[in-house]
């Protein structure tokens, strides 16, 4: 088995985060799962067959036939299971990554979890879907942020080229009021904020804004809202050397127990745990 991977060395970015990368020549009938991922998780099949199996929002699972030319996405806290065709197992290239803005990204590409296929509308489109993730793979030297540049080239990629990407009419409004709501959270993160006073914001209907922030971003506004809460605590725990407490209290959560349970779940571990294994060593 060739297999190629890499850890990203920074998690400074809260729009976009990678997470890790690289491509891998599977063995025949080589799988993996039944697994949980507490990240998105993309392939694109360079050469071979192979097949995913795995659950919709409703948990039933469905079985998904993929060739080369073709991708698969995994979105967080989705059971999956992939596995390499027996006479023609498969090579791909993949990249895991997160971040505020890629389950809005994502769905503008039309993929999600009742929809993981990535389907190019040309074979070429495809084709610079896979060099650009090639290039990040094969690029692990590379400072985060020109790692991270590139990344936001492979979700443009996969948006333009996606033959179930989303159509989007009048958009210029609707992205100016939900830029409005971004911007007003990250200055008041820190406090109680309701759903009524992000509408207000806008000068928009609390149902109405609500329905639009989703349709933009893939969730409502007060999961994004936990999102970026969770985003500044990790970059204050990796960063500085507060106490998990006052972290908790500085990015909106008074109670040191709701915080540490609302990472866990975001996070996968604890924030103890987060720390230990991310905070930036300090030189001497």
């Amino acid at each position: 088995m060739d297999l190629s991977f890499s850890v990203f060395p920074n998690e400074n970015f809260l729009d976009l985060r990678l997470y890790q990368y690289g491509w891998e020549q599977c063995v025949p009938l080589h799988s993996f799962g039944p697994f949980v991922r507490n990240h998105y998780l993309f392939h694109y099949i360079i050469s071979g067959r192979g097949h995913l199996d795995a659950a919709d929002r409703d948990g039933m699972s469905r079985r998904y036939d993929l060739r080369a030319g073709q991708g698969f996405l995994i979105c967080p806290d989705q059971v999956t299971t992939y596995c390499a065709d027996k006479d023609e197992p498969w090579k791909y290239v993949w990249l895991e990554f997160d971040g505020l803005r890629a389950e809005e990204y994502l769905n503008s590409a039309g993929l999600g979890a009742s929809q993981p296929v990535y389907q190019p509308q040309t074979p070429l489109q495809g084709e610079a879907v896979r060099d650009a993730m090639l290039y990040i793979a094969g690029h692990s030297e590379a400072s985060p942020l020109h790692l991270i540049g590139h990344l936001c080239l492979f979700l443009d990629g996969l948006i333009q080229s996606s033959s179930t990407r989303r159509a989007l009419h009048g958009s210029q409004l609707k992205d100016f009021y939900i830029q409005e709501a971004i911007t007003y959270m990250e200055h008041n993160y820190r406090r109680e904020l309701s759903v009524e006073e992000l509408a207000d914001v806008c000068k928009l209907n609390r149902s109405y804004f609500s329905k639009l922030f989703r349709e933009n971003m893939g969730c409502p506004p007060q999961e994004f809202l936990i999102r970026l809460r969770l985003s500044k605590a990790a970059d204050l725990m990796r960063g500085t050397r507060r106490s998990i407490g006052d972290i908790s209290v500085m990015c909106g959560y008074p109670n040191q127990l709701h915080f540490s349970r609302a990472f866990k779940k975001r996070y996968g571990v604890s924030p103890r745990e987060w720390r230990a294994q991310n905070q930036i060593q300090e030189k001497r």
